[in-house]
Formats: C-alpha cells, structure tokens, sequence
C-alpha cells in the first residue's frame, strides 16, 4: 500500500451526535470529515465533508441511536472501498479512570477494565465501547486506540482532585476527573505554536457548547477545570444542570421518590438550557429572548455560571494572562462571548466589540491586560495525532 494513501479513521461518539474522520497518515491532513445526526427525528443527517469544506455527501434518516448512526458510517466506509486503507482506528473514550492517563491500544484486557468504569460515565462509556466492539468484531485485523478525554487533567493538584468523602470513596475511584482534555489539548499545543513563553502564562480556556467546561492552566499543566466525576457536573449546558448541592439529590430520591435511572436521567437529558427556557440550544434561545422570558432567564444563566468560574479559575492558578474561547458556542456565538466578558475589566479582561462580532482571533481591546482569543478546536485531529504516535512506537 503507498504511504500517501494510509488513513487513520477517528471515532468520537457524543450524546446528540457521532463525529468521523479519515485523516493521511503520513501528514495528519483532514481526507473526510464527518457527522451523524442522532436525534431519532426521521431527519438526521449523515454529513461528509472533504478536506476543503465542501460536502461530499448527504443522507437523511432515523439514526435514533449509536449502533444505527455507527453502522451507517461503516456502510459508507465500505460503499467507498475506503476500509482498505484504514491502518488504524483512534476513539475518543471520555473516561480511563485514574489509569487512563495516556493513549493506548484497544486489547482484549483493555477493553475488560473499561467495562468495569461504566459506573464512572454511564451515559458516554457503553455507547463508545460498544461502537468499539463492533468495529473490532468487523475489521478485526485493524488496530483501535483509546484517547481519553479525561488524560489532560491527571496532573491536577490533589486539592483539586479528590472530594470530601472517606477513603474508601477514593479508592473506588470517586474522584474530579473532568473532561473535554482532547479540546484543551488541541488548543494548548495551537497556542505553543504562537505564544512566545507559553509556560509562564496563566491561561483559561472555555469549552462552551452543548456539553460545557473551563480548565485553568499554568506551566502548561491543567490545575483545576469545572467538570467532575461525570461530565454533568459544573457548568449548566444543554440538557445538564452542571454544580448542584447534594441536598437536591437526596430531595429528589426522599421526596419525590426517583429511582437511580429516573435521577441520572433528569440530570443528564431534561435539566439546564433545556429545563429554564425549553430548548438545548444556544442559537434558539438567543432567537427568542427578546420575547421569552424563559429563554432570556437560560442565556443568562448560561453566561453568569461561566463568568463566575472564569473568576475561581482565575483564583485556583493565580491570575490570568490568556483567555480562549472554543467549542460549538465560544467560537461560534460572538454575542454569548461578549456577556461573559462585561464587567470584568477588574480582572484585565476587556473585549474590542468589532472584534468579536467579526470572529477574528484576537478579540481583546488595546487596554485589555488579558488577551482574548476565539479559537475552533479539533478533537478528531487531536485523536489522529494520537493515534500516529502510538501505532509508531
């Protein structure tokens, strides 16, 4: 086979949607891009876009669940003739537990500890491994590499790390893991490359989108970042409550009498944007807020809970020299952007509004201390990179 024509396939399966990519080997360039709507309408769609942007193809469909989505990407891998080339698959796997602190080969013995985790991300991890087991049940002779999600933050100082519960707890592995460390990487190793003394800034990156997170960084290492054990905590996102005290949940289980499943379920699909102005959505909200009460009080809630952790984040590192904001809502909505930076001139953040309603880079005024960045991020590139490396070594 020519080297120009190997791919690495990535795979990383999210709550409302399944994102692909076929990237070159040799290079790390972008072939195909891609997204499978999984949102059980009749009208998802299956999306795949060539490395300039354009779409190459589109589908239409009942893609209610992972297996389905995922079984339509293999399907159009295969209608391609594009499985040939594929030398290794890289899956974004949102939580390794306190093992999980570098990429690895997906082995037999790999993938058994993962299932003993599920307790740990119960609505991300079955779904990731079981589109795991059956690629590898399909085209057994390509290597898989787990990424974790949670990798970027095992650094954090043990003050940040552990909760408040005896011991036994911690050795169960109950512990602030956090997320979103594949966007937090591709961002940290983009600024490397523009950023003169990168390791002696204080930097906060806001990872806002449907699910949403922060992390405070010095000396390039990840100190303390919003979510927890589980990816609903912190922030409030889309269908997430983020931060709740542990007197909601035990009013919930005593008075209202949840079950377990009904519990993780209100927390994970019917809370945040979705339980204060009726839609997940950012951009829906922000269309009706001028006429919705509910929708104004969402947007709102949204960009205080986020100006209020820039602030502890700011105080957990010791100040803050860089601020980026990325994921499908920072990088996208200039007007989310601008909220959460009025008023915070105290701490030398300052936004130039053109600027940022034009969604260039840079989007801090000539007297802002900080500097303001919008960057995209790129998990799937990120999980390319990985992946590279390790079937290398």
């Amino acid at each position: 086979m020519d080297k120009q024509q190997k791919l690495i396939l990535t795979i990383n399966v999210g709550s409302s949607s399944l994102k692909f990519g076929l990237y070159n080997y040799e290079t790390l360039e972008a072939r195909y891009i891609g997204t499978v709507e999984i949102g059980g309408t009749g009208n998802d769609a299956f999306t795949v876009k060539n490395a300039a942007g354009a779409v190459v193809f589109q589908k239409r469909g009942l893609y209610n669940n992972t297996v389905v989505a995922f079984d339509e990407l293999l399907q159009w891998l295969e209608k391609n003739n594009l499985v040939e080339f594929i030398v290794a698959a890289g899956h974004r796997v949102v939580q390794g537990g306190p093992e999980g602190k570098h990429p690895a080969l997906l082995t037999d013995y790999m993938l058994h500890n993962l299932g003993k985790l599920v307790y740990l991300a119960p609505n991300h991890l079955p779904a990731e491994l079981e589109v795991i087991n059956i690629f590898g049940n399909t085209f057994p002779a390509i290597q898989q590499i787990a990424c974790f999600d949670n990798s970027f933050h095992q650094h954090m100082p043990d003050c940040a790390k552990y909760y408040a519960l005896p011991e036994k707890y911690k050795n169960m592995g109950l512990q602030r893991y956090g997320f979103h460390g594949l966007s937090y990487e591709y961002i940290m190793e983009k600024l490397a490359g523009k950023t003169a003394a990168l390791g002696r800034k204080r930097i906060i990156i806001a990872h806002l989108g449907n699910g949403a997170s922060m992390v405070g960084v010095k000396n390039r290492v990840g100190v303390d970042t919003s979510m927890g054990m589980s990816p609903m905590g912190g922030l409030v996102m889309g269908t997430r409550p983020g931060d709740l005290d542990p007197g909601v949940s035990l009013f919930l289980l005593k008075h209202e009498h949840l079950t377990a499943d009904e519990l993780d379920t209100l927390f994970s699909k019917e809370s945040g944007l979705k339980a204060i102005g009726g839609f997940s959505d950012v951009r829906k909200l922000l269309n009706i807020e001028l006429h919705n009460p509910d929708a104004q009080a969402a947007v709102e809630m949204f960009c205080y809970q986020a100006k209020k952790m820039i602030g502890s984040l700011a105080a957990a590192i010791g100040g803050i020299d860089i601020l980026v904001f990325t994921g499908g809502i920072g990088a996208n909505a200039a007007v989310i952007r601008e909220r959460i930076c009025k008023d915070m001139n105290f701490m030398g953040i300052e936004i130039n509004p053109k600027s940022n309603s034009n969604g260039l880079e840079f989007i801090s005024s000539a007297d802002s201390r900080v500097e303001v960045k919008v960057m995209q991020t790129d998990e799937e590139w990120m999980i390319a990179s990985h992946t590279k490396n390790l079937i290398n070594n």
